[in-house]
């Protein structure tokens, strides 16, 4: 008798763990399945690859990842951890630090899907000497951690700058989280450099969604010191940084986009869009999305198209086209219709159906379309694009359809081409380090 008063908790405990246990594992079996179904399988940039072999199932690492749980990136399945949705890493990689074995390695690329990254050495310097590369360029799409190779590229090039001259020491291309960093840590240096922005302060950052959130940790920027900053949203890190920009009196050029680099004697003379500049180095923090890509049809220069939504808001009683099939659209379509009127936003992508978008997304496209605030035409494509309308064709047959504002979400053409040119190497991680 005394006996089963001590066997009977001990029973209704493994019981309740055993349970716990398998609606985990069928959570995550089901997310896994879902984003597979979804064509969601390959990482876009660095990402934990767990060895089944050594992980002894601790969940350490899902513990330790700060995407979780508002995005369920790594899971338990059948005793083991594994990343069950893999376009949701963003390659933190508190995972391998909190493995107690060693179970898991950071890799850029799979089997399948390769990555092509510019060969750097281990101060981010190309195989052309004076050219540097920080940040989501090569692979790194982390805000801190591009911050940190910002700066740590830039106190590369100070210890090698010569004293006097008249050239530059650096030009720093790009003002993304890796550029930012870089032209504070050069201002706080005193260095003679200028950066180039083609677009907007953030980078990448200003590219994203309104609300995401896009910083989890806390991280160092010169001159200001940490920003201990969780869970921070775009709108909260660009207000931070263009009050630090402001503060520290740092001079960005935007709307300033380089053309080429050309190799001299003494350096590397960039030429812009706004002139050409004399440097004994250059960083190049520019992403990878690189350029937008366009349709190529009559019309795409008119003043209402655009390649990225930045404010839903401002399309608030618009007749609005979105143009594509990935999440950018998707995002984009139903952000729009959201605060739009019934029957005011078309969502247009040439192929039958969402297979790149995740879940969430297409579930928002979903349920814009059944209130009638979005109309989606799959297999259609724009023929032209004119002050007052679009030209659409569906099933060979085109229709103009009344318009006041055209988004353009097809993707970016990455800066492969423009390395080349420059004679920076660029080797294809096929999941590798």
């Amino acid at each position: 008798m005394d006996l089963l008063i001590y066997l009977v908790p001990i029973a209704i405990a493994l019981t309740v763990y055993t349970w716990r246990r398998h609606r985990l594992h069928q959570r995550n079996l089901r997310v896994h399945q879902e984003a597979l179904q979804a064509g969601l399988g390959e990482p876009a940039s660095l990402h934990p690859i767990i060895n089944p072999a050594i992980c002894i199932g601790c969940g350490s690492c899902v513990k330790a990842c700060p995407e979780m749980p508002q995005h369920a990136v790594l899971g338990m399945i059948s005793g083991k951890a594994q990343l069950i949705s893999p376009t949701e890493c963003i390659g933190h990689g508190a995972c391998r630090t909190a493995c107690p074995v060693g179970a898991i390695q950071l890799v850029f690329g799979t089997a399948k899907r390769g990555v092509d990254l510019p060969r750097v050495t281990p101060w981010f310097e190309t195989n052309v000497p004076g050219i540097f590369v920080a940040g989501e360029l090569g692979g790194m799409g982390l805000i801190r951690n591009a911050v940190e190779q910002g700066q740590q590229a830039v106190n590369q090039i100070h210890t090698r700058r010569p004293r006097g001259g008249k050239d530059l020491d650096v030009v720093i291309i790009g003002a993304g989280p890796a550029g930012f960093a870089a032209s504070l840590a050069a201002l706080e240096r005193r260095m003679r450099f200028v950066t180039l922005e083609q677009e907007s302060l953030g980078g990448c950052v200003f590219q994203y969604p309104r609300g995401k959130i896009v910083m989890t940790q806390p991280a160092r920027l010169p001159i200001v010191g940490y920003i201990k900053l969780n869970t921070t949203s775009k709108e909260d890190l660009l207000d931070l940084w263009h009050s630090i920009e402001k503060k520290a009196n740092l001079k960005i050029s935007y709307r300033e986009r380089v053309e080429a680099i050309e190799r001299i004697d003494n350096g590397f003379i960039v030429r812009s869009t706004s002139g050409e500049y004399r440097t004994q180095s250059v960083l190049l923090a520019i992403g990878r999305r690189g350029t937008p890509r366009k349709l190529g049809v009559a019309g795409e220069d008119l003043p209402k198209v655009t390649y990225r939504l930045i404010e839903p808001e401002q399309y608030a009683g618009q007749r609005v086209l979105v143009v594509g099939g990935g999440d950018s659209a998707l995002e984009a379509a139903a952000s729009v219709a959201e605060v739009g009127e019934r029957g005011s936003v078309i969502l247009s992508y040439r192929g039958d159906a969402f297979g790149r978008g995740k879940p969430r997304n297409r579930e928002r496209v979903a349920a814009a379309e059944k209130t009638g605030r979005l109309k989606v035409m799959l297999k259609s494509q724009v023929q032209s694009i004119e002050p007052q309308s679009v030209a659409l064709q569906a099933d060979g047959v085109v229709s103009n359809v009344e318009n006041d504002a055209v988004i353009v979400s097809a993707g970016g053409i990455l800066p492969t081409d423009f390395l080349r040119s420059v004679g920076i190497e660029i080797e294809t991680k096929y999941g590798t380090a």
